[in-house]
């Protein structure tokens, strides 16, 4: 199973994004930031905090949509979630630089992989079988012409 997922690109690029966010951690950790008060030093540890988890949710997610049984309102799911983190990479790299942190380079760089990222993951949600799926009773994720209220599954 494992093999699935791992060597899928859009996996490839995230497990990227994850060592170099480990990275921007690092150097940002060794890096004396001039706060000019205390809540900004609490606002870019905060940064740093999600920056690590947003990069561990995207793997994860992608690792549990690679599932090729898998419902298509499940891969969805999955896959909206991934992109709000993908998307919270970004928020918390603008907060960290917004805070003080000089080095923009490597935030940069984030941000290019990342745009990188996004477009494997739209190839990689376009092979995503809408037809196999059960009526997302919520109404989110449901194949084109199925409405939440449809009588069925």
């Amino acid at each position: 199973m494992r093999e699935k997922w791992e060597n899928l690109s859009v996996y490839k690029k995230a497990m990227e994004i994850q060592q170099l966010v480990k990275h921007i951690i690092k150097a940002i950790e060794n890096t004396e930031i001039d706060f000019k008060e205390e809540i900004e030093a609490e606002m870019t540890n905060h940064n740093l905090k999600y920056l690590m988890e947003n990069s561990y949710i995207i793997t994860a997610k992608i690792a549990g949509a690679a599932d090729e049984d898998m419902l298509y309102d499940l891969k969805m799911e999955h896959a909206a979630i991934i992109r709000k983190a993908a998307r919270e990479l970004l928020i918390d790299s603008r907060g960290i630089e917004i805070h003080g942190y000089k080095d923009i380079e490597y935030l940069d760089l984030l941000r290019n992989e990342i745009d990188e990222f996004r477009i494997l993951f739209a190839e990689w949600v376009k092979t995503f079988d809408c037809w196999n799926y059960m009526i997302d009773r919520w109404g989110l994720f449901n194949p084109p012409g199925i409405n939440y209220d449809d009588p069925g599954s």
